[in-house]
């Protein structure tokens, strides 16, 4: 690790040696393994966590090193490009520095604050961005990357920028607490079961003893955090399943029942698919089977930037038998590619003829779902997808008001999990011999009793009519 940086500059004819301190980092005693393992030389390291450790101020501090040593292009990655932002050029540490102090001015060339990048004066440059653009960063040519906050970034990331690195013999570090059995998850599961590949740790309050127990105790007895909130914050729980989600504790009793594992597909039933529809993300589509009184998800497919003729030629490979397919009611806007008519009568064309899902709240759906987990299974292998968006499906923070509000945070999780909504809610739209007038009726009925045959200006629980 250079604590000294040797920098040559001219003086007339005369070429002047300055030697810079990189001294302004202090690594506390349990940094200092994740700093030797960089200065080893570990191309891939994985680092978990607790709150507050100063896991920012570490990564910062060596990517500089980094830059300073070999020059290139250096990524500190966030999840989202407004907390990128806060960082570099918020981020106070508890003594009150900031976080572009810790870089000499010396070796400073330019700060681009619209950019938030920072050129060296060896050419190297730091440039700090948000996961959620990974798509932006490709046929970028990066040296190292910085994952800080690293189990709430976007999962596809990584997969794009691991094949940079390698043709640059790069490293990446990720850096974060828990946040559910997620892509982080695996990542760290990856990098313990390959210790020649990685350096990997997981460090708690009771390794680190940078916040005292009776702290921690303190914030729990006056409500400030819940016990789970301090496990998964404090102690590094991976299990606990995402504050603020959905359906994780729906999840973890579905595992518990051996509802997540092999799901076959039963070749005496039809399949249906569910699609949650993009324009400008992904698309998710589900495939599953209603057999007696349970649901069976037996795959699904993914992805995003084509046309709807790919996605049907996806499922018409398949060897299933097909029965319904069913999508939002946002299917009746344009084409994906523009083309003037609705998507609805493009997929017609093309010889799948979509059923409406019912036109739901949000929270209402959400609660359908709740409701239907129970007696759903999951195909582990080929849903990896599904399982993973079902346990980090939250609602939404309000860092102001700090509070989780009342309706889902859109993310990468959103439209598998909005596609799992349509779904449940669609159901009594499968039940085989119903007419379309009787499925209406039976559904309005669930949904509003006995004066679901009323007119509907006489109708009290309507909003619209």
């Amino acid at each position: 690790m250079p604590w000294l940086y040797k920098r040559m500059s001219n003086f007339g004819n005369l070429k002047i040696e300055t030697i810079v301190k990189l001294n302004s980092f202090v690594p506390r005693p349990y940094q200092l393994e994740l700093c030797k393992a960089f200065e080893k030389g570990y191309k891939k390291m994985i680092a978990v966590w607790p709150r507050r450790a100063g896991k920012d101020l570490v990564a910062f501090n060596l990517t500089i090193r980094a830059a300073l040593q070999r020059v290139g292009v250096f990524y500190y990655l966030l999840p989202t490009a407004v907390q990128a932002r806060r960082v570099l050029f918020d981020g106070i540490t508890s003594e009150g520095k900031r976080m572009l102090d810790f870089i000499p001015k010396e070796v400073v060339e330019s700060i681009n604050i619209q950019q938030m990048k920072i050129t060296l004066k060896n050419n190297s440059q730091i440039t700090f961005v948000g996961s959620e653009n990974f798509d932006g960063l490709r046929g970028t040519n990066p040296l190292g990357i910085v994952f800080s906050e690293a189990a709430f970034s976007h999962p596809q990331a990584y997969p794009v920028l691991r094949p940079i690195l390698l043709a640059n013999d790069g490293w990446v570090i990720f850096i974060s607490t828990p946040f559910g059995e997620n892509s982080f998850h695996t990542l760290f599961q990856i990098a313990q079961d390959n210790p020649k590949e990685w350096y990997s740790c997981l460090l708690t309050v009771d390794d680190t003893e940078h916040i005292s127990l009776e702290e921690v105790r303190r914030e729990i007895d006056t409500g400030e955090i819940s016990e789970d909130l301090a496990e998964q914050e404090y102690f590094c729980r991976f299990n606990l399943g995402a504050v603020g989600t959905y359906y994780a504790k729906y999840l973890n009793n579905m595992e518990l029942n051996n509802q997540i594992g092999v799901t076959d597909w039963q070749p005496n039933y039809p399949v249906h698919s569910v699609w949650d529809l993009g324009m400008r993300d992904s698309t998710s589509i589900l495939m599953f089977q209603v057999i007696k009184n349970s649901i069976h998800i037996i795959d699904m497919y993914q992805n995003s930037g084509v046309g709807l003729e790919h996605y049907i030629n996806v499922l018409q490979a398949k060897q299933y038998t097909w029965g319904r397919h069913i999508a939002p009611h946002d299917i009746s806007v344009r084409d994906f590619t523009g083309g003037g008519i609705t998507r609805y009568e493009k997929a017609a064309q093309l010889g799948v003829r979509f059923t409406i899902a019912p036109k739901l709240s949000i929270i209402d759906g959400i609660e359908s779902v709740r409701t239907t987990l129970p007696r759903m299974y999951i195909d582990k292998q080929r849903c990896k997808l599904l399982i993973s968006a079902i346990r980090d499906y939250r609602k939404e923070y309000d860092s102001k008001l700090k509070v989780y509000k009342n309706r889902p945070l859109h993310d990468h999780n959103s439209h598998a999990c909005d596609a799992l909504r349509y779904l449940c809610i669609s159901l009594p739209k499968l039940r085989v011999g119903l007419t379309s007038e009787q499925i209406d009726r039976n559904y309005k009925s669930a949904m509003y009793g006995e004066k679901s045959n009323m007119p509907d200006i006489f109708r009290d629980d309507l909003t619209n009519y």
